[in-house]
């Protein structure tokens, strides 16, 4: 399988690195990138072959969109017209299949995707659609690719993406969020920074990695730790008294709503989101 990689950024690189950990072939990958210093330190440490030109990599068996979602219009209607057997897997955020589809003349074997931030170690998750066109064969192509950094969930309706982009994209910041909180109320609390921050990131850590091998529900892990009367007790009536679950759900509406709003814009020939 040959890859073609139209922009060079952190998830691009992220995704060759983690292709190139599982034995996938250097020689097979080339990526398009126009910073020629991004091109050049690409090629250092990955060997893989950069190009400027966008028709370096039009042959390739799988076309990984990874460039800012408002560039993608210009770019594809530039390409010259790809092979049915051809597959198009774009990690751009917002933009739907079908506007991608359509940018490409019709070309049908696309696959979008949306994976987050973890990637970057190869701790992801991304979630994955298909057009109907896209065969079994090329949906597993786009698994394989994107399990390099993680895991995979595939999608039987588009619009799930949207709350994907609500959970798991936008998730890590909702963490992150999390953590500068509890470790700051650790500060006030009068732990010294250095304490507090790495209890916080252990604490979040352990606990995850708990719920993932436990496989219990989160409210049963919960009741485990909150002992009638105790401190954790207090604490979680605290939570409920300040409306933190309400707040997180309004957050992944929010964030839904906008992934909405993203991709009626920027299907609008690429417009600005």
């Amino acid at each position: 399988m040959k890859l073609g990689f139209i922009g060079g950024g952190n998830m691009a690189a992220a995704m060759i690195g983690g292709l190139l950990r599982k034995g996938f072939a250097a020689a097979n990958i080339d990526v398009v990138e126009t910073n020629p210093e991004r091109r050049d330190w690409l090629r250092r440490e990955y060997a893989v072959a950069t190009h400027e030109q966008i028709s370096a990599i039009c042959a390739a068996d799988v076309i990984v969109l990874a460039v800012k979602p408002q560039q993608l219009s210009e770019i594809l209607r530039a390409l010259p017209p790809l092979k049915p057997e051809q597959l198009v897997l774009s990690i751009a955020a917002g933009v739907r299949a079908l506007d991608i589809s359509r940018w490409l003349g019709g070309h049908l074997a696309v696959v979008r995707a949306m994976p987050n931030t973890p990637a970057l170690i190869g701790a992801g998750i991304a979630g994955l659609f298909a057009l109907p066109d896209v065969t079994q064969a090329q949906q597993a192509q786009a698994s394989s690719i994107l399990e390099a950094v993680g895991s995979v969930v595939w999608l039987t309706h588009e619009a799930q993406i949207d709350s994907v982009t609500a959970i798991s994209g936008s998730g890590p910041a909702y963490v992150f969020y999390f953590i500068e909180a509890l470790e700051q109320a650790g500060i006030d609390l009068g732990l010294p920074a250095e304490t507090a921050r790495l209890i916080t990131l252990q604490t979040f850590f352990g606990s995850a990695a708990l719920a993932i091998k436990d496989q219990s529900p989160p409210a049963e892990l919960r009741a485990r730790v909150t002992s009638k009367g105790g401190t954790t007790e207090r604490g979680i009536l605290a939570l409920e008294e300040g409306g933190v679950a309400y707040a997180i759900g309004l957050a992944a509406r929010a964030a839904a709503e906008r992934a909405v709003e993203m991709g009626d814009l920027l299907g609008k020939d690429g417009g600005e989101a």
